[in-house]
């Protein structure tokens, strides 16, 4: 089994990065899939959830109307789609997949700095 982020980086506030997460090893379109982040000093948080088809999502209240999580079931991938990005967004994100076991990425760091 494994989970593999790509896509953060640096961005200065107000900016957008697309974070994208590749699934191996597990029937992908069976397991829900969400996106964490952990901020220094602090706790890991729930960010978005999407179900296993797709067909309902949700998101922190921190990031509503901000990112948007999105899922290919053709191409094992989850995306989060993060536009007017801010400091406080700034943290390690993590992807999570999820069924009756729960599966875990090694994170990609995103700063939003300017």
């Amino acid at each position: 089994v494994q989970l593999v982020e790509s896509g953060g980086g640096v961005v200065q506030p107000g900016g957008s990065l697309r974070l994208s997460c590749t699934a191996s090893g597990f029937t992908f379109r069976w397991y829900t899939m969400s996106w964490y982040r952990q901020a220094p000093g602090k706790e890991r948080e729930l960010v978005a959830i999407i179900t296993s088809a797709g067909d309902s999502t949700d998101y922190a209240d921190s990031v509503k109307d901000r990112f948007t999580i999105s899922r290919d079931n053709a191409k094992n991938t989850v995306y989060l789609q993060m536009n007017s990005l801010k400091p406080e967004d700034t943290a390690v994100y993590y992807c999570n997949a999820r069924k009756f076991e729960s599966y875990w990425g090694q994170g990609t760091r995103v700063t939003v700095s300017s």
